[in-house]
């Protein structure tokens, strides 16, 4: 008897021509995705709405398609580190700014609509919209230290390619 086992089927290895695809650029995926969606939606719409805001529509999408192949050019790799840095903290400052300010609306909505609860019961009953802006606010602060935290130039970088040598 034989007991060795013969492979008759093709190795899988074999077939990998199709995977061998260069990746999609991330723009142009979300132009065409977002194309796919828009153009029937409005196609539908179109018929139905009356005809100045018809125009309106089919102008905004026209301007939708302009503007995404804009950014479907922009080539991602090379916008550099320091020119992301100010959108960086852009983000950062934004996130606890509006964590703050969502935490102030919290407590304004409890002092007006609910005036007959202590403070210690406001927080027991909306304890969870407290830990989400909190927790945004805290996660633009993380933007915000990671920031601080980077070699500002290729002079920083250099200093400390020096010093770890």
């Amino acid at each position: 008897m034989d007991f060795e086992s013969k492979a008759t089927a093709p190795n899988a290895t074999d077939n990998v021509e199709g995977f061998a695809q260069p990746p999609r650029k991330p723009l142009e995926l979300l132009r065409n995705t977002e194309a796919l969606l828009r153009r029937p939606t409005v196609a539908t719409l179109t018929p139905i709405l009356p005809p100045k805001l018809s125009n309106k529509l089919q102008l905004a999408s026209s301007l939708a398609d302009e503007a995404l192949q804009e950014l479907a050019e922009i080539d991602l790799e090379q916008i550099s580190d320091l020119e992301l840095q100010s959108a960086r903290t852009r983000v950062g400052l934004s996130f606890i700014g509006f964590g703050a300010l969502m935490i102030l609306m919290l407590l304004l909505y409890l002092d007006t609509l609910h005036p007959e609860l202590s403070p210690v019961e406001q927080i027991r009953c909306f304890w969870y919209q407290y830990v989400w802006f909190v927790c945004l606010g805290v996660a633009g602060l993380f933007v915000l230290g990671r920031e601080a935290m980077r070699p500002n130039s290729k002079q920083g970088k250099l200093k400390l390619k020096k010093r770890y040598r």
